[in-house]
Formats: C-alpha cells, structure tokens, sequence
C-alpha cells in the first residue's frame, strides 16, 4: 500500500484490489512499451472506466454503480484468497477492526466520487479527489516549497468553489455544491486510505485483509444500491458494464503501473501521475461530451502542478 510521501502511485479510488490477480497476459504485454507510455496507459484506462461508471447512472445511480464495482470486486478477491480467508477471520479483534474501517473507508470513497460524477464533470471531480492524497503527502513536510505545492492546490480548489462563481473569478458557470462537497468528500476518504493501507497490509497475509476490507465494503454499499437500482442490477448488459468498469478501473492499471514502477523512478511515476486531472477532463469531453470553463481548467492546471511538484522534488531516501 502506499506510504504518504508516495500517495500518487495509487489512484483508486479502490486500491487496485486485484494485486493476487497476476494478470500475466497484461504483463506480458507490457513489458516492450516504454514506462512513460505505461503510465499514460493506466491513467486513461482509470479515466475510461470512471467515464464508463457514469454513463450507468441513468439504469442504476451512482449507488447502484459503486456495489456493481465493490461488490464484483469483493466476489473476485473472496475467490482469490479462499484458502487463507478462514484463517483471517480469526484475526485479533484489532486487526478485524481495522479491516472493517478500511471496508467503510473504500466505500465511502468510492460512492463519494460517484456521487460526484452524478453532479459535476468527470475532470473537476478527480481534481478535487486528487487534493486528497495530495494532502497527506503535503501535510507530513515542512519544507518551505512543499508550502508553494500546498498552495497551488488550494488555489485551485477555490476556483472549483461556489464562493468563487459567486465572486465571478476567472468566470465560467457555477459548478453544484453538492457535488463539489461530495468530490472533496472522496479525497478525504482517499486520504484516509492512504494512511490505513500500510497498516491493513501489515497486519493480514497477502490480499486476506482487503479482501475482508472489500466484503465489508460491499455489505455497506448494498442498500444503497439495491435501493437506487433494484432488478437492474441483474440486467446482462449492466453487470457486464460493471466487469468492464473493474478491469478497466482495477485490473488493467494495476498492471501497467506495477510494471512502470519497475523499470522507472517513483519520482518520475508521480510526476505522470500528475496528469490524471487533465486527462480526465479530456475523457469527459470526449465521451461524456462535458465542456469545461475557463475556471476549472485553471483550477485543474494548479492542482496538477502542486500534484507534479510534490512528486518530482521530495527529497531522496
């Protein structure tokens, strides 16, 4: 899981569940595309499968979406670990614990950002997401160009606020407060993921502890979803909407990125990373045809640069 300081390598939301899947095939693949073009990959395969989560909102809501996404995932992992799973339900009370906030952590993360995307575009969603592990990559430093980084972000973040449509900075038209409550929301919950991950992976064998994670995760969601849903969730083409929306948002950058990190610095990899703002909004004006205002460009291009600073100048270890 990701420590702090490299809080960029994991996009979520949904802490690429599928690590004990080993998509080999994918490797494979992969290993004669230069790192750069791997992480670029990944990025637009995340962007795609969110792009993918949204156009389901119509049949099933953004609740119906997230226990889609978390529930599937919590089948795989359940199947995947099998054999250590018993075992793993007679942890101490702590570690079950734990695995149950992180349950609520990658729920709540989850239907946040989709909550989100129901509201506002795919790219001012995952900008004001990405504040999230910016944060805790931010607040842990006291050097004084992390404070420069610290306050890019947060200039951009207030050019995302009603206060500023209603104060006509850099124009454009107001974005809904629910949703930008709702964006900011997920990056909270990010960041808390981000700080629980290490210990979740510390006090479980292998993938044990997010798969409990995940099943708990989807016994959350499913009211929600069950409720925004119902039947449809059954319908052929929206569950293999939602298996394309998990490899697209899970199994396909996780192994892309796993394969750049090998053969590329961390530093490197966060700088790309840093992309995913602009890259999403490119993706909603793409496909979910979403036009984007002066305003949110500029706050996109602020977050992104305290994103890519953070990255590419943290001191060496």
């Amino acid at each position: 899981m990701a420590a702090p300081d490299r809080a960029f390598r994991y996009r979520g939301p949904f802490g690429r569940e599928l690590a004990a899947g080993r998509v080999a095939v994918l490797r494979e693949a992969s290993g004669s595309i230069p790192p750069p073009a791997l992480v670029l990959l990944a990025v637009l395969s995340v962007q795609l499968g969110a792009a993918m989560a949204k156009s389901l909102f119509e049949a099933v809501g953004p609740g119906g979406a997230v226990f889609l996404r978390v529930g599937l995932a919590a089948l795989l992992l359940a199947f995947l670990w099998r054999r250590r799973l018993a075992g793993a339900v007679l942890s101490s009370r702590r570690s079950l614990a734990l695995a149950a906030t992180f349950g609520f952590v990658l729920a709540g993360m989850n239907f946040c950002f989709y909550s989100a995307l129901e509201r506002i575009p795919l790219g001012v969603a995952v900008t004001l997401e990405f504040t999230g592990p910016l944060a805790v990559a931010l607040l842990g430093s006291r050097r004084l160009l992390d404070f420069l980084w610290g306050a890019l972000a947060a200039g951009g973040i207030f050019l995302l606020s009603p206060f500023a449509s209603t104060t006509g900075v850099a124009g454009g038209e107001a974005l809904d407060p629910v949703g930008v409550i709702f964006a900011l929301l997920a990056g909270a919950f990010w960041a808390c993921y981000v700080l629980l991950g290490g210990l979740l992976g510390r006090s479980f064998a292998g993938g044990t502890g997010l798969a409990l994670a995940t099943g708990v995760g989807a016994v959350l969601v499913a009211p929600v979803g069950l409720w925004q849903a119902g039947t449809e969730l059954l319908a052929p083409g929206v569950l293999l909407a939602g298996a394309g929306i998990a490899l697209l948002s899970t199994a396909i950058p996780y192994t892309l990125e796993i394969e750049a990190l090998k053969r590329m610095p961390a530093r490197v990899f966060g700088v790309l990373m840093s992309l995913e703002p602009a890259v999403a909004a490119l993706i909603g004006f793409v496909i979910l045809s979403e036009a984007l205002q002066l305003r949110s460009w500029a706050a996109i291009l602020l977050v992104s640069a305290a994103a890519a600073g953070s990255a590419g100048f943290r001191p060496r270890r």
